[in-house]
């Protein structure tokens, strides 16, 4: 499909996924869902990337569903999510929990930045959400939206955001679709860095390049399908998968490199075996 409301690019091992629909702060349409999931399944097969950075053009991230799909939904009688009926898969096949509309990035093997450039309300909120990492500049403003329009928390929102901030604040945000600040969000956990507009970019950009400098992909890999997998089991079973990952990773190249960068003091050469 060509790309029309997604801009994408990779440069220095980093996908770099741009929703693009600046003159709508980025509302979020049945085509952009399907495009994002099309390049997002790409830089996740890419062996070439190594993380994913989302963000958004001009001075919106993503300020939700738009509008006019929404009055199309009355018209229509009911809710219609604007996809063809076969769509991308990105990280499918890891756990049948991740199979889901944007439970999905919990099976992908590259970690996700979300550099959150201005407002990210109801779907936007939950695409930041389900990043594992979250950049964001101060005095943006956030909101779960859905209940000022007689809808359910979104994609599993109700579950996620708990997991992330606890229960009490989760709540709080969810109960009453207000709005709150990325300043607050910082406060709360749920953004880890907040960064000047004019150095997102740049700092989101650096970070990825220290998780690629001084992790090794399988690693990386590894460990992010334990975070989320591991919220689904008890502790026993992830101590036991965890032993299970050492035995075998440990037998591997980059461990050997691993080692050997650190009792020499240089930079690893990571070949991902």
């Amino acid at each position: 499909m060509e790309l029309k409301t997604i801009r994408y690019a990779v440069e220095q091992q980093i996908a770099t996924i741009k929703l693009h629909r600046p003159q709508r702060l980025n509302a979020w349409t049945g085509r952009m869902h399907t495009e994002y999931r099309q390049v997002l399944e790409q830089a996740d097969q890419d062996p070439e990337v190594r993380v994913i950075v989302v963000t958004g053009s001009g001075k919106g991230f993503c300020v939700g569903a738009d509008t006019k799909a929404l009055e199309g939904h009355v018209k229509k009688g009911g809710y219609d999510p604007g996809t063809p009926a076969q769509l991308a898969e990105p990280g499918k096949g890891v756990r049948d929990e991740f199979n889901a509309s944007f439970a999905y990035h919990f099976g992908l093997r590259k970690p996700v930045i979300a550099a959150i450039n201005g407002p990210a309300a109801g779907v936007g909120l939950v695409l930041a959400c389900y990043a594992d990492i979250r950049f964001a500049v101060p005095g943006v403003k956030f909101t779960t939206a859905h209940g000022k329009l007689n809808l359910p928390a979104e994609y599993g929102l109700s579950w996620l955001l708990p997991r992330l901030i606890g229960l009490t604040r989760a709540n709080d945000l969810l109960l009453t679709s207000r709005i709150f600040t990325s300043d607050e969000a910082y406060a709360m956990g749920l953004i880890n860095h907040l960064v000047a507009p004019e150095s997102l970019l740049d700092e989101t950009t650096n970070y990825a390049l220290k998780m690629i400098d001084n992790v090794s992909p399988a690693s990386l890999r590894e460990t992010k399908w334990q975070i989320y997998t591991d919220l689904h089991r008890d502790l026993a079973s992830a101590v036991n998968a965890s032993e299970q990952l050492l035995e075998r990773m440990s037998r591997e190249d980059d461990y050997r490199e691993g080692l050997s960068a650190l009792l020499e003091k240089r930079k690893p050469e990571w070949t991902g075996r």
